[in-house]
């Protein structure tokens, strides 16, 4: 019923009103076609849809892998002790264990391998076009690649990323290391 009053009243207003008259029949003509004889298809076709962002993540990545890092090897706690109070030796039986056990996490999650097998030392070739994200050059740079100069550091990259899924609150997205309470 709503629908044949609109079309009543839309009847009214194009007999006696031009303007409404002239934007009626726009719709009813629908989108303008090719304005050039050449223009193809693509031109009137109309634009794609945007993808929606997919909302950002509760707990950025580098948060988990530090939450790790303090989980399995104690690291937060381990950079954050004061070591005034402590000899060598007891510094480096800690720092023997932060070490074995924040290696593991790195070997677990990463995997990582030399970028170059080469020992350091060893003169290599860095060839035309190489990648600045996988070669740093120092010392004396200049002219053209390709170059060659002992290796003074053979790289590192990730054969994989795992980082564990955030699967907690909001509210903890942050935290590093959980309150422990001991009950008794």
């Amino acid at each position: 019923m709503r629908r044949i009053v609109i079309a009543l009243r839309v009847f009214f207003a194009t007999l006696f009103r031009t303007q409404v008259a002239r934007e009626v029949e726009r719709i009813l003509r629908g989108p303008p076609g090719p304005t050039r004889p050449d223009a193809s298809p693509e031109a009137t076709r109309p634009p794609k849809p945007v993808a929606k962002k997919p909302p950002a993540p509760v707990r950025s990545e580098a948060l988990t892998l530090l939450a790790t890092l303090q989980r399995e090897a104690r690291f937060v706690d381990f950079i954050k002790e004061p070591l005034d109070g402590y000899t060598d030796a007891q510094i480096g039986a800690a720092a023997r264990d932060v070490h074995r056990d924040c290696g593991r996490v790195v070997d677990r999650l990463f995997a990582l391998q030399p970028i170059v097998t080469q020992e350091e030392g060893t003169p290599i070739d860095v060839p035309a076009g190489f990648d600045a994200g996988r070669y740093r050059l120092t010392g004396n740079v200049a002219g053209e690649p390709p170059f060659r100069g002992p290796l003074r550091h053979h790289g590192w990259e990730a054969t994989r990323v795992e980082l564990p899924s955030w699967s907690g609150s909001e509210a903890a997205a942050r935290t590093v290391a959980p309150v422990e309470v001991e009950l008794e």
